[in-house]
């Protein structure tokens, strides 16, 4: 691994870009448009390196608890390529980096969330909750949904019950996705003594706690497209995704032989989920323009 590479490596681009699918749908809703091409590549570049410090950050604190996991042992500050002094020094510049671009490039708002976001992540998930709790992924998610505020809050410098409905539909879309993923790594999670719900709970709390997240997810995307004032055929779209991702909790059966295999389907399917519901959006909100 080149130095260049471990460095990238600890921004962890792969999740970014999973909150960025969030910002661009976000951006145009709040514009009711295409907004400022200079904008929002400002917002998408900011949120990257923000993104970023806090995942660099992470993997600083969880160091020992990456070593312990084969999905995470060959990490750059587990092989030793950086050092734990220059990974939090780099951390930082970014971090700051990406505070000084949201404030002179978008608005005091979306510069406030960034900030919160940054710490959101690195103080009460990583440091708080991850270690001592089961629910930690559904609280500590948040940190996840605050891209939908801060896209929203660069082009208005302000929030709406459209962007608090899309907030809710990552924050509730995010426990199914990970516990999918925490089913299939159990065993990771388990020697490095991480609560994760799948690791602690039996089968069917873990199962009816996926099914309670989903629906509540589906309802808020319900929401939102009403809230946003979409066309009908979008309100269609959504309730179809979201009998689509039903349909794969079904056939997550607690006896199952396929239970880790299809616990992988789900946690991919999530991922394409949220991706074709947020060019749902786009797309409904340019032809509603």
């Amino acid at each position: 691994m080149t130095l260049v590479r471990a460095y990238i490596a600890l921004m962890k681009l792969r999740v970014v870009e999973l909150l960025l699918i969030s910002t661009i749908p976000a951006m145009i809703l709040a514009q009711q448009g295409i907004p400022d091409a200079a904008l929002v590549l400002a917002t998408l570049f900011g949120g990257t390196l923000a993104a970023g410090s806090a995942n660099a950050f992470n993997m600083v604190l969880e160091s020992d608890l990456d070593q312990l996991m084969k999905r995470t042992s060959k990490r750059p500050l587990v092989t030793g390529v950086i050092r734990k002094s220059h990974a939090v020094i780099f951390a930082s510049a970014i971090g700051l980096l990406s505070l000084i671009i949201f404030w002179f490039l978008t608005t005091p708002l979306a510069t406030f969330f960034t900030a919160v976001a940054i710490g959101f992540y690195i103080f009460i998930y990583t440091m708080t909750l991850k270690r001592h709790t089961s629910q930690n992924i559904v609280w500590g998610g948040a940190a996840g949904c605050m891209p939908v505020l801060i896209g929203w809050a660069a082009v208005t410098n302000s929030i709406s019950w459209v962007a608090v409905a899309f907030f809710f539909v990552i924050f509730f879309w995010t426990p199914p996705h990970f516990w999918a993923l925490a089913i299939k790594y159990k065993d990771d999670y388990e020697a490095a003594s991480i609560p994760m719900l799948p690791v602690i709970a039996a089968r069917t709390i873990v199962l009816k706690n996926m099914w309670f997240y989903t629906v509540a997810m589906i309802a808020s995307s319900v929401a939102l497209i009403y809230l946003a004032d979409l066309q009908w055929w979008a309100m269609v779209v959504t309730v179809g995704l979201g009998l689509v991702f039903a349909f794969q909790l079904v056939q997550l059966k607690e006896n199952s032989e396929n239970y880790n295999y299809v616990a992988a389907k789900i946690f991919h399917w999530s991922i394409t989920y949220l991706t074709l519901f947020s060019a749902l959006l786009v797309s409904a909100q340019l032809l509603n323009a």
